[in-house]
């Protein structure tokens, strides 16, 4: 169903609603009595007069209801027992009033009972019925049409944009639901299509991605063997050399090939185990050793005076420290500007917001800078693999806290929630 056709069956039936409405209110009955019936009966009254006076009933017969009035005003003969026994209350009622002449003189008056009151109110009960059936009519109409939009156009729409969100997030393995009888069907199956090829790509790229990572970690554990053979010989001359000079100097031999020996077994370690899994472990940490960990990443001095509550959250500090590395010297690159830090506490959370005042980041690249490997247009000519936030996100996520940005309207802001001790009190 297209839009015309739905447009053409509204107006069919709004048109039936205002036939509707038109032929209940225009079904009135009508209010005039038969004239000619009625000048019979004045006449057959005029005739007879005395004997209706002396209360005979006139012998004209006739379906009309009326009420004889004598020149008092009275009644002397009535058909019904519903009718007016005087000649005001009559005409209070707008009977419809003749004449009734006995030898050119005025005798008396014959009052016809008229409905208009009764028309009247029927006709507006007609009128009220034919309003509300009109509005349910016109409302039924507008609810299908409502029902409509919501299916053919909002519940498709919505049904995108979530299929958009988990796109940006990498998820690639839930398809997009092909409905060509919305007004979406031809977005959606080209939607779909993109995603198919953006998870063929992401495939593709595995298999190269993972020879890289066991190429690295092979050569890891290779370099591992020599460095651990120079580490043992240092040792043994270090034991017998007899020059001060010669043993200070194998001694920093030694400390260099421990070193070397360390940052090997960490990239060894994080190359087969996968990024996203370096070990966190969360235990409780008092907010001035928070204020530590923030205050040695901040090497330049660039960050101004501030504080944090006192509580205790659940934090690795190691981890801690890689997270705010990485916060504050991401500041450094790519906003050069002074650092404001506010802190304060939502629901079970420490909140500390990290602020800076540079341009921020561009607006299509901030719901992907959490992406691995990802780096936004604002990093051409900057050192970086794109892994930073990305790693940061996923181990504040381990300390059962989170990670979130934002451009502001002056700058940059990196929220990290930090989850509160249990039985915390928090001042």
């Amino acid at each position: 169903m297209n839009i015309k056709r739905v447009v053409l069956v509204f107006l069919a039936v709004y048109i039936l609603a205002l036939l509707s409405f038109f032929l209940l209110i225009g079904n009135t009955a009508g209010t005039q009595i038969d004239l000619s019936d009625a000048n019979a009966i004045v006449k057959n009254v005029s005739r007879n007069w005395d004997d209706v006076k002396a209360g005979h009933k006139p012998d004209y017969a006739t379906d009309l209801k009326y009420a004889v009035y004598d020149s008092n005003g009275n009644a002397i003969f009535v058909t019904n027992s519903d009718l007016n026994m005087h000649l005001n209350d009559a005409i209070r009622d707008r009977y419809i009033i003749m004449d009734i002449m006995k030898d050119d003189k005025l005798v008396g008056k014959i009052g016809f009972p008229n409905d208009i009151q009764e028309v009247l109110r029927a006709g507006r009960d007609r009128l009220f019925i034919g309003a509300v059936c009109f509005l349910i009519i016109l409302a039924g109409g507008c609810a299908a049409y409502t029902i409509y939009i919501y299916r053919k156009v909002i519940a498709p729409f919505n049904k995108m944009q979530s299929f958009a969100a988990r796109v940006a997030q990498g998820n690639l393995d839930v398809p997009l639901e092909m409905d060509r009888g919305n007004l979406f069907g031809a977005f959606t199956e080209s939607f779909d299509l993109m995603r198919e090829e953006l998870y063929r790509a992401r495939e593709n790229e595995r298999a190269p991605e993972r020879s890289k990572k066991e190429l690295v970690a092979s050569i890891s554990h290779d370099i591992k063997t020599p460095i651990s053979t120079i580490k043992a010989t240092t040792e043994v001359m270090q034991a017998e050399s007899n020059n001060d000079r010669d043993r200070e100097l194998l001694t920093v031999i030694e400390e260099k090939t421990g070193q070397i020996d360390l940052l090997i077994t960490n990239m060894f370690h994080t190359t087969l185990e996968e990024l996203q899994e370096l070990k966190v472990t969360a235990a409780e940490e008092t907010s001035t050793a928070i204020y530590d960990i923030i205050h040695a990443a901040d090497y330049d001095r660039k960050i101004k005076s501030f504080s944090l509550p006192e509580c205790i959250v659940l934090a690795d500090p190691v981890r801690l420290l890689q997270v705010f590395d990485n916060i504050i010297g991401n500041t450094y690159k790519y906003a050069g500007t002074d650092i404001e830090i506010e802190s304060g506490f939502d629901d079970d959370y420490l909140i500390i917001k990290i602020r800076d005042f540079g341009s921020g980041v561009p607006d299509d690249d901030l719901p992907m800078i959490f992406n691995k490997f990802y780096r936004g247009t604002n990093a051409e000519g900057k050192s970086g693999y794109g892994l930073g936030l990305f790693i940061s996100k996923n181990l504040i996520n381990q300390m059962q806290g989170d990670l979130n940005c934002k451009n502001l309207v002056d700058g940059f802001s990196v929220t990290v929630s930090l989850k509160l001790a249990s039985n915390n009190n928090k001042s």
